[in-house]
Formats: structure tokens, C-alpha cells, sequence
């Protein structure tokens, strides 16, 4: 029963009762008062059936989506059909020494070269002298000539020397290096934020703590 129908109904009983105890009519008075009783009964029962109900669909949701340590902290997530991973992408620019210049987390159904220029343009800023970047085969084809439009850079694509067997592949080491750097720190080995943000941001941090540890030891 609704809400507002039982203080519509609550509203009658009682106009109907005062109206009839001003004619001191002591079995009307009677009547109303044993109705009067039974909504209200019917009220608390509606309230304890709502109650149940709220548990139960808790209940599913908590069965239908498992709650672990992390669950709070997952966020948005996507998938990589090409990769097969899912979850999130971490995107970065490093310099000639492995030192990142710019960096972005996004969702990992979001490809690479479409996240690219943007990552570019924030490189490009921040480093006004940068001529040239460098990338893998992922990056080739349209994106080369509107990286050269909007940042005046070239794009170049790093590729194998020899297309026969294993071969590390010619400066695409540096920017892997970095992110084994970054792995080593307990918050970087997984993707435990819930803000892409926070993630970005953790990034910075612990390369400054990898360039301070750097600048101790040298």
C-alpha cells in the first residue's frame, strides 16, 4: 500500500472520528476506532514487507557482485579486444634517459594512437624544444602527419632492424625501462584507484622519488 494513500485513509478515519464524537455516538465511535487500529496495523506490515524486501535485493547485489578487499576502489574499467586485457592503460612520454615528461591513465578500450596527440600536445607544452618523438608500430599511419600539424614534432616509428627472430626493438627500451621502474613501487604494480587521476598522479610521484634517489646515489 502507498504511503500516501495510508495518510489520505489516516486523514478520513480521523476527520470521521471527531466528527462523530462531538454526537457522543458511542458504537460509530466503537467501529472507527477498531478500523482505525487495523490500519495501522496494515501500515507497520507494509513497513516491515519493505523492509524485508530492501535486505533481499542487498543481499543479490552482494551475491551477484562479490565484495573483496578492493572493491570500493575499482572505478571505471574498459577492454582491449586487440591486447586482451582489461582495465585501464597507463600513458607515457620519457626522455632520452627514461624520465617521464608527460603521462595519462585512461580506460583500456580507449586504442593508443587516439589517446596519443593529446599526450603529445601536453609533452609539447611542457618542453617546448622537443623536435621528434618516437613510437612503435601501434602509433604508424595518420596519426604521424597530425602530430607534425599540431605540434610541429615529427613522429617517427621505431621498427626492427632484422625482422628475423627476437630483437629489442631501437629506443622503444628506454619507455618499457620506465615502466619497469615504476612496478617496483606497491601502488604502481596494480591498478588499485578509483581515479584515473589519482593513478596519473601516483606516476609523478614516484618518478621523483626514482629522480631523487637518482640524484642520492650519484
Amino acid at each position: 500500500m502507498d504511503s500516501k494513500a495510508h495518510v489520505n485513509s489516516e486523514d478520513q478515519l480521523t476527520s470521521l472520528l471527531t466528527s462523530v464524537a462531538q454526537s457522543q455516538n458511542k458504537s460509530v465511535l466503537k467501529l472507527l476506532a477498531e478500523l482505525m487500529e487495523e490500519e495501522i496495523e496494515d501500515m507497520e506490515l507494509s513497513k516491515i514487507a519493505d523492509e524485508r524486501y530492501k535486505e533481499k535485493r542487498v543481499k543479490h547485489q552482494d551475491a551477484f557482485w562479490p565484495v573483496s578487499e578492493n572493491y570500493s576502489k575499482r572505478g571505471s574499467r574498459g577492454y582491449d579486444a586487440g591486447k586482451k586485457i582489461k582495465g585501464r592503460k597507463r600513458h607515457i612520454i620519457v626522455d632520452t634517459v627514461g624520465l617521464v615528461i608527460a603521462a595519462e591513465v585512461h580506460s583500456a578500450s580507449i586504442q593508443d594512437r587516439d589517446s596519443a596527440l593529446n599526450l603529445f600536445a601536453q609533452a609539447k607544452c611542457k618542453v617546448p624544444t622537443l623536435r621528434k618523438f618516437f613510437a612503435d608500430q601501434g602509433y604508424i599511419g595518420k596519426l604521424q602527419n597530425r602530430c607534425l600539424l599540431e605540434t610541429g614534432c615529427l613522429l617517427t616509428i621505431a621498427k626492427k632492424i632484422v625482422d628475423t627472430g627476437f630483437q629489442v626493438i631501437p629506443k622503444r627500451w628506454i619507455v618499457e625501462r620506465t615502466f619497469a621502474w615504476l612496478s617496483n613501487f606497491r601502488r604502481m604494480s596494480k591498478d588499485y584507484e578509483h581515479s584515473p587521476l589519482t593513478s596519473k598522479t601516483n606516476i609523478f610521484f614516484n618518478m621523483i622519488t626514482i629522480m631523487l634517489h637518482k640524484l642520492a646515489h650519484s
